[in-house]
């Protein structure tokens, strides 16, 4: 879990009031969180957590030192500005988080799952800013520090929000929607992510379930029937299913286009994604139920699906010179790493296709195992070119003996030399990798 966290608070004062109710603690107003010392301003609160490698306790001074008028702690500190003493503080912000939730009447759409939760959110987010006045998770605060964050910029102006819930762990789920009591629930799909901390993929299940258990009788349920695990789970007594099967209240069908792109069939509106991207195709069949039963109508949710551009690193579209360079760095696991490999191999066109791939972490055990089923995936996919690097793709590249050319390097660097040797006019290149890797400093190579 990343700490390294900071917010402005939009309503100072009535942040104070919410944070006494719950702490019992009058503390200066404060005009931003923040859990990095580093990134402390004039004014802001400090959370000094406890990490595996890192306690934030040690940092008070350098937080004082930038600004901070007031911290929460653990226990004591030598300092002179207002402390605030509790058990725990991420479980103390959580605290004051849900309470200052407990303000808003509006809609709260939370997202999870293993893949597809920030794309997801980002397509929602374009297509409701066109009708609400959209709150909505920022980045990746996405955890029990981050949620709470988010939270604290909720406004009276705000119509609706969409929150992202990420989870490393059993647990993690249900201890955030205790914060954030969503009224609306979305599990993209249940894979291999996250291993270390979960061990199998049914406690990953089990954990990403909690957001359809913690539905209230008033909550609604979204069901994606096409991913078996989520079928399988226990429906609240409102839901509404889709998927890519006709049994379900929004059945969907993916059509390919002459050109390569893919148009969708949703509960028989059609839907063009002037995409080739199937990820992209299933994120839209995931918002259309959500856009409906809120009552974006359907000509506007087609417009907004148009105008939208990818985030950053999540199969984002590069133009160098008379080469496509596919930016998917954000992140990778098994499932969207062969999603990637799809979308890459769908582009019409003549020119090369070319892989490059770096280690998926936090796989455990598994790890060796699904570096190698990339390995075969590359193996029979129609790519032209495999270039591997890290420590985890070397049983990538030993899977690839009857695949395409390839090599495996042991830094960055030397496969930045090679293929900077290797590329030509008309390549369509993907990049793909853990966010450990830092991937994208390659497509930056490539283009600077």
């Amino acid at each position: 879990m990343s700490f390294g966290m900071r917010i402005s608070l939009p309503d100072p004062t009535q942040f104070e009031v919410v944070f006494r109710s719950i702490t019992g603690h009058t503390i200066p107003l404060v005009g931003g969180i923040s859990t990095d010392s580093r990134e402390c301003r004039s004014g802001d609160l400090y959370i000094a957590i406890a990490g595996e490698r890192v306690d934030g306790h040690d940092f008070v001074d350098n937080a004082i030192k930038n600004g901070a008028t007031a911290v929460m702690v653990a226990h004591p500190v030598e300092t002179d500005v207002y402390q605030v003493l509790v058990n725990d503080p991420v479980e103390a912000i959580g605290a004051v988080a849900a309470r200052w939730r407990s303000q808003f009447d509006i809609p709260v759409i939370a997202i999870t799952g293993s893949n597809g939760k920030t794309s997801t959110k980002e397509l929602l987010r374009h297509i409701f800013n066109a009708q609400f006045a959209v709150h909505a998770t920022e980045g990746n605060y996405n955890t029990s520090i981050g949620l709470p964050l988010t939270l604290f910029q909720m406004m009276q102006a705000h119509s609706i929000s969409i929150l992202e819930m990420g989870a490393n762990q059993p647990g993690d789920i249900g201890a955030l929607c205790s914060i954030a009591h969503p009224t609306h629930g979305l599990i993209t799909n249940i894979a291999p992510a996250h291993l270390e901390g979960f061990g199998s993929i049914e406690e990953v299940a089990h954990t990403k379930a909690a957001l359809f258990r913690a539905m209230s009788d008033k909550g609604t349920a979204f069901v994606n029937l096409t991913d078996p695990r989520i079928a399988e789970m226990t429906q609240p007594k409102n839901s509404i299913t889709f998927g890519l099967t006709a049994e379900c209240d929004y059945p969907a069908d993916i059509h390919t286009e002459p050109d390569g792109t893919l148009s969708l069939t949703v509960a028989a509106e059609d839907i063009y994604t002037g995409s080739s991207n199937f990820s992209f195709a299933k994120n839209i069949i995931a918002c259309a139920p959500i856009a409906d039963s809120l009552n974006v109508p359907w000509d506007l949710f087609r417009d907004r699906v148009a105008s939208f551009q990818p985030p950053q690193g999540r199969c984002a579209i590069k133009k160098f010179k008379n080469m496509t360079i596919i930016d998917d760095t954000y992140n990778a696991n098994l499932e969207s790493t062969i999603a990637a490999i799809d979308y890459l191999t769908g582009f019409s066109g003549n020119g090369r296709r070319i892989l490059v791939f770096g280690d998926m972490f936090e796989l455990g055990d598994q790890s060796e195992d699904q570096h190698t089923k990339v390995g075969q995936k590359c193996a029979a996919a129609d790519l032209d070119l495999v270039y591997t690097v890290g420590t985890e793709t070397i049983a990538t590249n030993a899977t690839m003996v009857d695949g395409p050319e390839h090599a495996h390097f042991d830094s960055k660097e030397e496969l930045e030399t090679a293929l900077q040797n290797v590329i030509k006019d008309g390549d369509k290149i993907l990049v793909k990798g853990s966010r450990g890797m830092a991937m994208e400093t390659i497509i930056d190579t490539l283009v600077n």
